[in-house]
């Protein structure tokens, strides 16, 4: 079995910061992309930061130039720096990995439970 838990959430004023976590764990031979996703009240599910197993990493438009998302493959760990917080940053941010848990099985996508994130004066 393979688990994502995050961590780092919370309630923070207009233009602070939160650094997020997330650590895949359990039966893991080798993790392609790590990254995160959010979903705002009433609003689909959508990417923020990709961060693939080599090169750049993604973002969405709406986070550029604020959001940082690394990645300590050490630790089967990524993480999501995000400056500048608005109010419309608000949601639940889900990290999600690329997972192969053994050699002869395919690469499948995991998610995490989701984060609370509240950006409010």
């Amino acid at each position: 079995q393979v688990q994502l838990v995050e961590s780092g959430g919370g309630l923070v004023q207009p233009g602070g910061s939160l650094r997020l976590s997330c650590a895949a764990s359990g039966s893991i031979f080798s993790i392609n992309a790590m990254g995160w996703y959010r979903q705002a009240p009433g609003k689909q599910r959508e990417s923020v930061a990709v961060h693939g197993s080599g090169g750049a990493p993604n973002y969405a438009d709406a986070v550029k130039g604020r959001f940082t998302v690394s990645r300590d493959n050490a630790k089967n760990t990524v993480y999501l720096q995000m400056n500048s917080l608005t109010p419309e940053d608000t949601a639940v941010y889900y990290c999600t990995a690329a997972i192969r848990s053994r050699s002869y099985i395919p690469t499948r996508d995991y998610w995490g439970q989701g984060t609370q994130v509240t950006v409010s004066s």
